[in-house]
């Protein structure tokens, strides 16, 4: 039987050869040390003497969700400062008397908010922060919270705030402190990167204003309207950083100095949607449902990232890619997660 590392080597070396990523990382792991590990391709076409390396600097795309708000948010949970299933209204002032006022944390947590689903920030709001998170707070409801499962960005840029109020710091500062520093994770940062660390960073997609490729900028243009700092991008990592994250989800203890814990890990990963569909738990989803991923959860990021996590098999797997470099189309990196995900959860 074929290692379901070089299987996955083989996977990703394809990946690169049809031009679905320049390069990859991976890892697949349990509580302890990493069990397999690897790179493929290049950091940069246009570079092609650099290999992809394990140190690489990624734009996280959505795992800022992940990384970033959902963590600190387990953090306030845990210490009792964040009711799920407490309503807005009651939680910050801003949304008092507007339409969002009813909607609970749960249902930002569970995409079941009701809040419009795309919209032009800078269209609607302007470039001014402030502008921004007011008109995000004070808009209209785009149906009845709690009656479809709807993914959309701005439940996680809502709960970024929310956060962020409940802190009384911005949310790059409360994930440094709570989450990111206790965990060790000291390669994770919201972008820009510093000009030394542009270098390691994997790029992705032109920028249409400037011409160059995004490089230690993040690719998603809420996220640059906003400074680099929110709740749905904007987060940058290495693949170290991920595997500490990872195994600290995993843990049968939780880490003294770590924020959150396996409370906050175990009430997200289940189901929080009843009878609705798509099924979600808290930020996390559930893998396709097949043999070998039954309770595993995953999120992913557009840029071409992706974590996996199973509590009861003790068991994590990480792909980070710069695929946005070579394109936006999703159908050839799913086939590739899918992949991956069966090989690494067999």
């Amino acid at each position: 039987m074929t290692h379901p590392g070089d299987q996955i080597t083989q996977l990703l070396s394809d990946g690169v050869r049809e031009q679905v990523f320049p390069g990859a990382v991976w890892a697949i792991g349990g509580a302890g040390e990493s069990v397999l590990r690897g790179t493929a391709g290049v950091l940069d076409p246009e570079r092609p003497a650099e290999p992809m390396r394990v140190a690489t600097i990624f734009d996280m795309a959505s795992l800022t969700k992940i990384m970033a708000v959902w963590a600190a948010a387990g953090v306030l949970w845990e210490q009792g400062r964040l009711d799920l299933d407490e309503p807005l209204g009651s939680v910050m002032p801003d949304v008092v008397g507007y339409p969002l006022a009813p909607v609970t944390v749960h249902q930002l947590l569970t995409h079941t908010a009701g809040v419009p689903l795309r919209a032009n920030l800078r269209a609607l709001y302007g470039t001014e922060r402030e502008d921004v998170h007011r008109g995000v707070l004070r808009e209209t409801l785009h149906r009845q919270p709690g009656t479809a499962v709807e993914y959309t960005d701005r439940s996680a840029l809502i709960m970024g705030m929310v956060v962020e109020h409940l802190s009384g710091a911005a949310l790059d500062e409360v994930c440094a402190k709570t989450v990111w520093g206790p965990l060790g994770m000291n390669q994770t940062r919201f972008g820009p990167l510093p000009a030394a660390l542009i270098d390691q960073a994997a790029p992705t997609e032109l920028d249409p204003e400037s011409g160059e490729r995004l490089r230690g900028i993040a690719h998603d243009f809420s996220a640059r309207l906003l400074g680099g700092v929110c709740g749905i991008a904007g987060v940058f990592s290495t693949l170290g950083d991920v595997e500490r994250f990872l195994r600290h989800l995993i843990a049968d203890e939780d880490a003294a100095e770590a924020g959150f814990g396996r409370k906050w890990v175990e009430e997200s990963l289940q189901i929080h949607t009843g009878g609705l569909e798509p099924a979600r738990g808290l930020f996390w989803l559930p893998a396709p449902s097949t043999d070998p991923s039954e309770g595993v959860f995953v999120h992913y990021g557009f840029t071409g990232t992706a974590m996996w996590v199973n509590r009861e098999r003790g068991r994590w797997a990480a792909l980070l890619t710069n695929k946005l470099y070579c394109s936006r189309q999703r159908e050839a990196i799913a086939r590739v997660r899918d992949v991956f995900r069966s090989l690494a959860f067999t």
